[in-house]
This record gives C-alpha cells, sequence and structure tokens, in this order.
C-alpha cells in the first residue's frame, strides 16, 4: 500500500505560480512511477504530467507543456508540480497518483491522494 497526501493548492491570480507536493509512505516511494491529474468541475480527470521512477523521464499534457515542471526527491518520498503562468481554465482539483509504468491512463495507477484545490482568478 502507498498513501499519498498533496498538499500546495490554493487561490492565485492569473499568471501566478504554485508548487503542489504529494508526499508518499508505506511501501517504496522509488519503486513508483508518479503521475498528476486533475479534474475541472464538471469535466473528467485528465492527465497533467507523470516522472519516472528515477526522475529521468517525464512527460506532459500539451496544456502545461512549458508552464509546468514536475519533479521528485526520492530521498524525501516527495513529488512535485511547479506551475507557471497559470490560467483560469487550470482551475480544478489537482490529484498525485502512483503506478507501475510511466503513462497518461489514469486507470493504470493503483495509488491516489485525496487531491489538492487550485483556483486561479482572472
Amino acid at each position: 500500500q502507498v498513501q499519498l497526501v498533496e498538499s500546495g493548492g490554493g487561490l492565485v491570480q492569473a499568471g501566478g505560480s504554485l508548487r503542489l507536493s504529494c508526499a508518499a509512505s508505506g511501501r517504496t516511494f522509488s519503486s513508483y512511477a508518479m503521475g498528476w491529474f486533475r479534474q475541472a468541475p464538471g469535466k473528467e480527470r485528465e492527465f497533467v504530467a507523470v516522472i519516472s521512477r528515477s526522475g529521468a523521464g517525464t512527460s506532459y499534457a500539451d496544456f502545461v507543456k512549458g508552464r509546468s515542471t514536475i519533479s521528485r526527491d526520492n530521498a524525501k518520498n516527495t513529488v512535485y508540480l511547479q506551475m507557471n503562468s497559470l490560467k483560469p481554465e487550470d482551475t480544478a482539483v489537482y490529484y498525485c497518483a502512483a503506478g507501475e509504468v510511466v503513462t497518461d491512463k489514469e486507470k493504470s495507477y493503483a495509488y491516489w491522494g485525496q487531491g489538492t484545490q487550485v483556483t486561479v482568478s482572472s
């Protein structure tokens, strides 16, 4: 079992930045690829970014490329999502997830956090 707890969400003005964190406990953190997803009101949950076990490989959804950076610190059992140039359409609940493979497919992730709200005002 892996327990995931997100933090760092909040209210920010358009153009601002936030850094989300996801702290993991339980089984070895470095054994998992880590992903970030988001769900806006009335919409399905969607992929944002993923990072490989070592951190050497990353992949991003087109809508965050160039604006966000995913990273991890395996010594601290934590994955981060740095988001810059935030837009009102980035408003959503952001979830981190742990899985066996590097993928954008939600169903491939076995463990999920409870989510953290990000609200971007115009």
